[in-house]
């Protein structure tokens, strides 16, 4: 099994598809990677030699902000936002949208299971 940013990618698929197993790495990222190393798509990561595992590791190294380092930066941007009080970071703060839908319905993943309001019934 090929460890790469510390994920173990399965071996079975290819690699286009075992790379995005990695956080940070889309369809667009992996076919990049795959043309800058110069390994073809349908490859299959049990059939890559260790120099071309050590290869791809190499490039996401240096050219992609992936895993651990990618989780803080997200995390960084979203507490900048909450620091400056700037309406994006309220809504991050409350726990609500942010990118203007609506909440009256919906939004159940951002706010939670729905309350009960006591003396609603008929």
């Amino acid at each position: 099994m090929a460890r790469i940013a510390g994920v173990n990618i399965p071996t079975q698929k290819r690699v286009l598809i075992a790379l995005q197993y990695i956080h940070g790495i889309g369809p667009k990222m992996a076919s990049d990677i795959c043309t800058k190393v110069g390994i073809p798509a349908e490859r299959r990561v049990n059939q890559l030699t260790d120099a071309e595992v050590l290869q791809i590791r190499e490039t996401i190294d240096r050219d992609f902000i992936v895993e651990g380092d990618l989780r803080r930066e997200v995390a960084m941007n979203i507490k900048r936002l909450m620091d400056l009080g700037c309406y994006r970071g309220l809504r991050h703060r409350r726990g609500l949208p942010v990118n203007g839908q609506r909440t009256h319905t919906n939004a159940r993943t951002r706010k939670g299971p729905a309350k009960p309001i006591a003396g609603k019934k008929k």
